[in-house]
């Protein structure tokens, strides 16, 4: 009986051994399994990083202003007789615009014109008696006097009259007028307003910093919502001053306007290139991973696993980021040209991650995106 007892444990000692050792040898190629396994590679696009060389830029904002703009307005008083212009016409230099009524003026002038005709005629008897002694000189002289004060009365009431013609002092754009027929003006009394439309100024200012990066002839360009084309011109004054409140320096550029996209009052964003800039890599904004910690991207190399098997992985490395321009961002330093640089998938990237690269479709990398809503 005992002898039946020891058998019975043997078998269930050797059984629970048994299946012991086939449950650690299960278990110990399921750890060199897991050991070797690596996850299926993540799907990127990439970009072979270049070097180039960005100009250095400022873009303040500006305002356009009128190389010549003025309110033209009446110089004497009087009624409007005749408006000779329409509104939004484009004059030349010397335009009648308005006339005033000048019959009283008229009537002035023929009475003068009379008096100093018959001026006229007793200073030519005066000399001939003057020639035959018969006056003195001192009555010749008065009677000389008083033709010349005659001929400058007509010259007064003249010019009276011609100052109420109102003309256009220069060429450009007249605007909506502000007269009627028949209205009775004041002296100084707005009439309509004149801008000289080409060229423009586009008035701007710049923080103190980069006074020493301007020069007058710099080259910019001028940029504003719904303009199609983006007019050129240059620098062609400095302010001679900073302003003390904001410590800003104010500068004037002149920019070309043929076609009169650009009217005085308009708000523009102003581009200065101020020299040929710094060597840069310009990559996709969506290659660069922020952090608090730090930016940085993932550059596509070669690796080995822990297996010593080569695969296509990443490498995260840490930049300094310059300016932006565009889609793109200026990488100063931490990537060397000809590094391949992961451009989108970044966010599930870690480093070493195993990565299959598919550039059938690649995010904008683009200096002057023009997206289809803007």
């Amino acid at each position: 009986m005992r002898r039946r007892i020891w058998i019975a444990l043997a078998i269930m000692v050797a059984f629970t051994a048994a299946i012991g050792s086939y449950k650690f040898l299960q278990i110990k190629a399921a750890i060199a399994a897991g050991a070797s396994w690596q996850p299926p590679p993540e799907a990127v696009t990439t970009a072979v990083a270049s070097r180039e060389r960005w100009p250095a830029t400022l873009s303040p904002i500006g305002t356009v202003a009128a190389v010549h703009g003025v309110m033209v307005s009446a110089d004497l008083p009087g009624a409007v007789e005749s408006i000779e212009f329409e509104s939004g016409r484009q004059v030349k230099a010397g335009d009648l615009l308005v006339k005033l009524d000048t019959r009283e003026e008229q009537a002035q002038l023929a009475a003068a014109e009379a008096q100093r005709d018959l001026a006229r005629l007793d200073a030519d008897r005066e000399e001939q008696l003057l020639k035959k002694e018969v006056v003195s000189q001192a009555e010749y002289d008065r009677m000389v006097a008083a033709l010349k004060q005659a001929e400058a009365r007509v010259g007064e009431i003249r010019a009276t009259i011609q100052r109420k013609q109102i003309h256009a002092p220069f060429s450009g754009v007249l605007g909506i007028r502000k007269i009627d027929l028949g209205q009775y003006l004041a002296g100084g009394a707005a009439v309509v307003p004149l801008q000289s439309m080409d060229p423009v100024y586009v008035n701007f200012t710049v923080p103190q910093q980069q006074l020493a990066d301007l020069r007058v002839g710099a080259p910019v360009q001028v940029t504003a919502e719904g303009l199609a084309a983006q007019p050129a011109g240059r620098i062609n004054a400095i302010n001679s001053e900073v302003d003390a409140d904001t410590r800003n320096i104010q500068i004037q550029a002149t920019v070309g306007n043929p076609r009169g996209v650009l009217r005085p009052g308009m708000f523009v964003d102003v581009e200065v290139n101020l020299s040929a800039g710094d060597p840069v890599i310009a990559l996709p904004a969506s290659a660069i991973s922020y952090a608090p910690y730090g930016n940085s991207v993932f550059v596509v190399t070669e690796l080995k696993s822990p297996a010593g098997k080569p695969y296509k992985g990443v490498e995260q490395r840490f930049v300094t980021l310059g300016a932006g321009r565009g889609d793109q961002i200026a990488v100063v330093s931490g990537v060397h040209p000809g590094d391949e640089v992961v451009t989108s998938g970044v966010f599930k990237l870690r480093n070493g991650a195993a990565v299959l690269v598919n550039n059938k479709v690649r995010p904008s990398n683009n200096p002057a995106p023009k997206p289809e809503d803007s």
